[in-house]
């Protein structure tokens, strides 16, 4: 009796403790790559996305909401809540100069001095996992199994075809995708986004009859270069992009007006698009295919999330499912064919055929004058600090007590997502330790208050909020924007703006408000050195610098391991010669 006794007792315990779990909300994090702040139809674009405006719907849309502009500095600060220059990834390694490598936080892949929140999340109970890019590392200490992921398949680099195991540019000899800790090949029908949601899916399922919450982190491609995407998905916008970028541009603007995410009055910059009518008519029709390749890929991604979302509602999990989506920087406008040594690689490796654009074998890009569209109204694309290049589309749904359809529009930024994160599940951020050794502390704020309705804002007006990568500077204080980009897309010099009412970067405050100008520019130099932020090279860009780390990371390495085989050439020519000549 006293057996059946303490066998009631425990299956009461574990009855209440899967319940307790239940009561946990499952959580999805959905990366995109490179999306501009409007390539979501409910943040103006004419792309259909109808599950992530779904998700929209279903909850909050965050209208003022800040990465950092490439991809591996935004990756580290949303795994950790700590700003870049303090968790390892000071810059990106393919756009870092050589003389800042080795720097205290400057090596490109996250420092052992900070705790991922995977790893609260998992110590909490709940189920981890990673499906799609990585880009903070893959040493042993930096894999995701080393992070808090309990399963992983990654692809670890910068990018790489979506099709299949080769690189996208000339910076490695070859792409790392690693299933769960180990090295791997990929199936024959691989596509970079449906692989990765069916990775997703057969995580979850994995982990169904557990009683633990899941995190999910889905981490896509789309629409990283190259841009990829099923043929189906492109045809459905034949046709749509015949008046050019300059008027997407515009329709765009007037779409995100509509939809309440700018002012109405908010004005707008030409940026640098090219004369769309100058071009001649087969010169559209190839840039016409290159945006509808763009839209596909996007339009695909949507599709498998809709797939996810479909598997989440038969299985009764979707109801206790939080989703928060972002994109990692702002549209890709850098255009590696205007480099020759790009141009000379791309064509080498890939077909730029028209016909078959997007398809395996194909490498196309959009460009600086449709990533001008991609941002649209914002100003600057990816790698620089105007709201082009770091502000995008964020969506939180299905956490408790949220409003529906609403539109947010207070600064928010990355470092916000892994305090929100740990929020959503219950669980305290770290206090300054983690297992006996010191951790950086998380430096966001908690995004709930404002997903339920209970704050106006997270992050006090008068406290300024600064921002570095590649030289490209920001410092975010109330309503005003303290800004400088480095040459050639800037004038490497500040200039300030209204960020509430000028988002697209028109309308220089500087003399108007004289105060506030320098002030913030002290706030940036206190930052700077708080953080031991390093000044780049006077004549540093981001794309020169690609082709140079490129040099280093493929070319030498290619051109040492041959070194032998030359110099056992060149002594075979010498010495013919020399019996040449003694016979002569």
């Amino acid at each position: 009796m006293k057996v059946f006794a303490l066998l009631l007792v425990a299956i009461l315990i574990s009855t209440n403790t899967f319940a307790e779990a239940q009561k946990r909300p499952n959580i999805v994090l959905l990366v995109a790559d490179d999306w501009g702040f409007s390539d979501v139809g409910s943040f103006g674009s004419e792309i259909l996305t109808p599950n992530l405006d779904a998700l929209a719907s279903r909850g909050v849309r965050f209208s003022n909401f800040h990465v950092t502009a490439s991809c591996a500095p935004t990756r580290s600060v949303l795994m950790t809540g700590v700003d870049h220059h303090r968790n390892g990834v000071g810059n990106m390694p393919e756009t870092i100069p050589r003389a800042h490598l080795g720097q205290p936080n400057y090596h490109g892949v996250l420092g052992t001095h900070v705790v991922s929140v995977a790893s609260l999340l998992r110590d909490s109970g709940y189920a981890t996992s990673i499906a799609g890019k990585w880009h903070l590392g893959h040493e042993d200490y930096n894999t995701p199994l080393a992070r808090g992921f309990e399963h992983s398949f990654i692809q670890a680099d910068s990018g790489s075809d979506n099709y299949e195991k080769r690189p996208y540019a000339t910076l490695k000899e070859h792409v790392n995708f690693i299933d769960e800790g180990k090295e791997t090949d990929l199936p024959e029908d691989f596509y970079s986004s449906t692989f990765y949601t069916s990775k997703a899916i057969e995580y979850i399922k994995a982990t169904r009859n557990s009683g633990k919450p899941f995190f999910s982190y889905i981490a896509y491609q789309a629409n990283h270069i190259p841009i990829q995407a099923p043929k189906a998905f492109i045809d459905k916008y034949k046709g749509k992009y015949k008046d050019g970028w300059t008027v997407l541009r515009q329709q765009r603007r007037e779409k995100a007006i509509t939809l309440g995410l700018i002012p109405k009055d908010a004005p707008m910059l030409a940026m640098w698009q090219d004369d769309w009518n100058a071009l001649s008519e087969k010169d559209k029709a190839y840039q016409e295919r290159r945006m509808e390749v763009y839209a596909g890929m996007a339009d695909a991604m949507d599709f498998e999330v809709g797939r996810l979302i479909a598997y989440l509602k038969e299985s009764g999990q979707f109801d206790n499912t939080v989703f928060i989506f972002l994109s990692d920087n702002g549209a890709e406008g850098s255009d590696p064919f205007a480099v020759k040594a790009g141009k000379l690689w791309i064509e080498s490796n890939y077909s730029t055929d028209i016909d078959r654009l997007g398809g395996k074998g194909a490498y196309s890009i959009i460009g600086p004058s449709w990533a001008a569209a991609a941002v649209s109204p914002l100003n600057t694309y990816k790698f620089w600090a105007g709201e082009g290049g770091i502000r995008v589309p964020l969506i939180i749904s299905g956490a408790s007590g949220s409003q529906v359809n609403a539109i947010k529009p207070p600064y928010t930024n990355v470092a916000d997502i892994a305090p929100t994160l740990l929020a959503i599940a219950g669980v305290k951020q770290t206090d300054g330790t983690y297992q006996g050794k010191a951790v950086e502390p998380m430096i966001g704020q908690n995004l709930l208050p404002i997903v339920t309705g209970n704050a106006e804002r997270v992050h006090p007006a008068d406290k300024p909020i600064s921002y570095e990568l590649s030289g490209n500077l920001a410092v975010y204080k109330g309503e005003f924007k303290l800004v400088k980009n480095m040459k050639p897309i800037g004038d490497n010099q500040w200039h300030l703006y209204n960020n509430d009412t000028d988002p697209g970067e028109v309308v220089d405050l500087q003399s108007k408000f004289p105060v506030e100008f320098k002030s913030m520019q002290e706030d940036y130099a206190a930052y700077a050195k708080e953080n031991n932020v390093l000044a780049m090279p006077d004549d540093y860009d981001p794309i020169e610098q690609v082709q140079i780390n490129a040099f280093y990371n493929y070319y030498l390495p290619k051109l040492l391991r041959k070194l032998p085989w030359i110099l056992l050439g060149l002594a075979l020519l010498g010495f013919g010669i020399w019996r040449w000549r003694r016979k002569s």
